[in-house]
C-alpha cells in the first residue's frame, strides 16, 4: 500500500453481527485492523480505552443509537475529531443530513458497495492523519491547553479579563555562569533546566507562554480555568525546586557549576488572549497582576528565598501550605505596598 492508503484501526458499531462480519471480512481484505461493538454504549468505553482511526457507525441500534453517539463525540474534546462513517439502509435525505450536520465525515447506504466503501475509508483516514500531524505541530510550539483550544475554537487576535495565577522563574547569576562555559554547554545546559521546569509547570496545568533567555513566564488559570489555579502555581514552583536540587546533584557529580532560581508568584485580574498578528501570534496575558509577579521574582534575589508570592495568592491557597510572612514591600512605581510571603516544602 502507498502512503495514502496505509493500514488504520477500525471500529464497526452495528447491532446486525452479519453486518458486522461482511464489514470486518471488507476491510481486513484492505488491510486494516479491525475491531467490533453491537452497540453504541459498547462503543463509547471501546473509544475511552483504545485509539481508533475510523469509526464506521449503524443509525438504528439498542441501548445506544448512532445519533447518540455523535452526540457523545461531539461533547468530547478526546474523540470530537474522529472521523466518522455512517452505515444505514436508509437513503433518507433528512438523517443524512442530520448525520453530517453532527460532526459525520461521510454517508453510506447499505449494501455497502465494497469499491465505494475502500474510497470513503481511505479517504477519513486521510483526514484522520492530517488532524493528528497538526495536532502535534500545535503542540510543538504550543503547551496541550493552548493547542487543544486552537484546535477546538480556532484562532483570533484578542483578548478577555480572567483571574489567574502568574509566575516569573529566572536563573540567578546565569551571565557569569555562561561565561564560564562553552556556547554550546550553556544551550545544553538551559536545554535540560528548561525541560525540567516545563514538566513541572505543565503537569500542573500552567501555560508557559513566554521565554526570554534564562527566564521565563506561566499562566495557571488561562485559556483553561481551574478554581485552584493558586494551589497549581504553588505546587509546580516547589516542584521546580525539587527537580532543580537533583539536576545539581548530577551536575556537581560531573564537576560542573550548581545553578538556582527565583520564582515570583502573584494573583488577580490579568488580560488574557493572542497577541501579535495574524502571521505570528502567542497566547499571553497582560496587566498589574503580571507586573507585580515580575516584580517578586526579582525581589527573591533581595529576601533570599527561592519562591515569594502575594497575598492574593496566600489567601488562595489550601492550608496544607507552609507559609512565612515577609512583610510589606514598596515596589517602585506602586502606590501600596504588597505583601510578601515565601514558600517551603
Amino acid at each position: 500500500m502507498n502512503a495514502t492508503h496505509e493500514p488504520g484501526r477500525m471500529l464497526i458499531v452495528d447491532d446486525n453481527r452479519v453486518n458486522r462480519l461482511l464489514l470486518t471480512h471488507a476491510l481486513e481484505q484492505n488491510g486494516h485492523h479491525v475491531s467490533t461493538a453491537e452497540n453504541g454504549k459498547i462503543a463509547m468505553e471501546m473509544l475511552r480505552e483504545k485509539s481508533y482511526d475510523v469509526i464506521l457507525l449503524d443509525i438504528d441500534m439498542p441501548v445506544m443509537n448512532g445519533f447518540e453517539v455523535l452526540e457523545a463525540l461531539l461533547s468530547d474534546n478526546e474523540l470530537r475529531d474522529l472521523p466518522v462513517v455512517m452505515t444505514s439502509a436508509s437513503d433518507e435525505l433528512d438523517r443524512v443530513v442530520k448525520c453530517i450536520e453532527m460532526g459525520a465525515e461521510d454517508y453510506l447506504v447499505k449494501p455497502l458497495n465494497p469499491i465505494l466503501l475502500r474510497a470513503r475509508v481511505n479517504a477519513s483516514l486521510e483526514k484522520k492523519r492530517l488532524r493528528d500531524q497538526q495536532r502535534k505541530l500545535f503542540r510543538t510550539f504550543a503547551t496541550p491547553e493552548v493547542a487543544e483550544q486552537l484546535l477546538r475554537e480556532g484562532f483570533s487576535l484578542g483578548g478577555k479579563y480572567v483571574t489567574a495565577s502568574v509566575m516569573f522563574a529566572d536563573i540567578r547569576s546565569f551571565t557569569s555562569l555562561s561565561e564560564k562555559q562553552e556556547p554550546t554547554e550553556t544551550i545544553e545546559l538551559l536545554n535540560n533546566y528548561f525541560a525540567l521546569m516545563f514538566d513541572a509547570i505543565t503537569g500542573h496545568h500552567g501555560t508557559v507562554n513566554q521565554m526570554e533567555g534564562d527566564g521565563m513566564m506561566a499562566i495557571f488559570g488561562a485559556p483553561v480555568f481551574h478554581e485552584r489555579h493558586h494551589d497549581h502555581a504553588v505546587r509546580a514552583s516547589l516542584e521546580m525546586i525539587d527537580l532543580l536540587n537533583v539536576f545539581n546533584e548530577q551536575r556537581a557529580v560531573q564537576g560542573k557549576g550548581q545553578i538556582k532560581i527565583g520564582i515570583g508568584i502573584a494573583t488577580g485580574r490579568v488580560i488574557a488572549g493572542y497577541t501579535g498578528t495574524q502571521h505570528r501570534a502567542t497566547y499571553t496575558c497582560v496587566g498589574d497582576t503580571v507586573n507585580i509577579a515580575a516584580r517578586i521574582e526579582k525581589h527573591t534575589k533581595i529576601a533570599e528565598q527561592p519562591i515569594l508570592i502575594d497575598r492574593a495568592t496566600r489567601d488562595g491557597l489550601s492550608e496544607d501550605f507552609k507559609t512565612e510572612d515577609l512583610g510589606d514591600v514598596m515596589f517602585a512605581g506602586k502606590e501600596q505596598a504588597i505583601k510578601i510571603f515565601s514558600v517551603s516544602a
